[in-house]
């Protein structure tokens, strides 16, 4: 093995070398392109509906779109190298390149040594995405979705027009409102339609504003002398309450607290996380560290699976390289999981995963090598 990795290293400048990082490189952009342009364009689809359905602010949809890009980036770029390496060594057996290197003793070790350099490459940009750069996006993200969830449906009350909220369980009126921002509002001459259970409750009052509790996250418009009706003035059996200050919830808190707390870990600095006890801190710093490793584990057996004789299935170790990739991430994500709700140890972690798939490789190597067949 120490031969073969001095030669390795001798070779490592040598026109064979360069020309195979050239392949692999050319075809690493190709593959990003396209399923950038895929998985982008989808996100831009999203984000655009999901803007008009919570009423997110156009000023802010595109820093939405590129946070969400950055999230997405490590992903993209593991997937594009290992299928742009399978590509690369597959292209380079089926023109009998790689057949005459393997005759000169050049053989697959030596093609895991030559495309060190853009792996490594690869991996310390990704290893800065997962722990830098994606924690500080989803913390930009979750400050702008917060701020827009706080603001509610009410942020957007137009001034002397009845408006319908909660598919039409509220009916709301202002025939005046100032200071239309995001988290405070100022209005007057309120008038409320809603139900609470079966019964109607009509509120009016003279002024309003809106705020959030920072205690527990909870919106409310803070409404000053009005008066509430309890069934339709009309009724024999109505209730009336007149008050000086009535504060009417508009968000619980409590039904985004779960949501938010993710989101809060999510956004950690990695150096937060790393000597933290907590379970789900701990499966996600397991999980940023997991995306740069995997990128190095992938390099390997892309060597592997762009092995093939010119008579070979075309493409066939790409088709099995990306369900690899499928089921290598789904595993990660159910051994984040499980970690997370305390059903496996920090120890465990997301730390088997990795050493299945590197048992993976090795048995593959051997069988790819004839290391388990029984010379007679």
């Amino acid at each position: 093995m120490s031969s073969v990795l001095a030669k390795a290293l001798k070779l490592q400048n040598s026109t064979i070398s360069k020309y195979l990082m050239r392949n692999v490189l050319v075809l690493l952009a190709a593959v990003f392109i396209v399923i950038g342009l895929v998985v982008f364009g989808n996100q831009l689809v999203l984000v655009v509906k999901e803007s008009l359905k919570q009423g997110i602010l156009t000023e802010d949809l595109f820093s939405i779109i590129g946070f969400k890009m950055i999230r997405d980036v490590p992903l993209i770029l593991s997937l594009s190298l290992f299928l742009a390496i399978i590509l690369a060594i597959s292209r380079s057996y089926k023109n009998s390149e790689a057949i005459v290197m393997n005759s000169l003793g050049i053989g697959d070790k030596h093609f895991m040594v030559f495309i060190q350099p853009i792996v490594i490459i690869i991996f310390i940009f990704i290893l800065f995405l997962s722990t830098i750069a994606v924690p500080w996006s989803k913390q930009q993200r979750g400050m702008i979705m917060d701020r827009t969830e706080n603001a509610s449906e009410f942020s957007f009350i137009k001034e002397g027009e009845f408006q319908e909220f909660k598919n039409g369980d509220i009916v709301f009126y202002a025939s005046k409102v100032e200071n239309a921002d995001n988290s405070e509002q100022d209005m007057e001459e309120i008038f409320i339609y809603a139900v609470a259970g079966d019964e109607p409750v009509i509120t009016l009052a003279e002024q309003a504003n809106k705020y959030t509790d920072s205690s527990t996250n909870s919106v409310y418009l803070r409404l000053r002398n009005g008066i509430r009706y309890h069934g339709f003035p009309a009724d024999k059996n109505k209730k009336i309450l007149d008050f000086d200050l009535y504060d009417l919830q508009i968000i619980n808190g409590e039904d985004q607290k779960s949501v938010n707390k993710i989101t809060k870990i999510e956004a950690k600095k990695t150096t937060d996380l790393i000597f933290s006890n907590n379970l789900k801190e701990n499966a996600e710093l397991q999980w940023r560290i997991s995306q740069p490793l995997s990128v190095l584990i992938l390099s390997i057996l892309g060597v592997l699976l762009g092995k093939a004789s010119p008579r070979g299935g075309k493409n066939l170790g790409v088709l099995i390289g990306v369900v690899i990739f499928i089921l290598y991430n789904n595993a990660l994500l159910i051994a984040k999981s499980t970690l997370e709700h305390g059903d496996s140890s920090p120890i465990v972690g997301l730390w088997w995963v990795h050493l299945v798939m590197l048992l993976f490789i090795f048995i593959f190597y051997g069988f790819r090598h004839g290391k388990f067949v029984r010379h007679v």
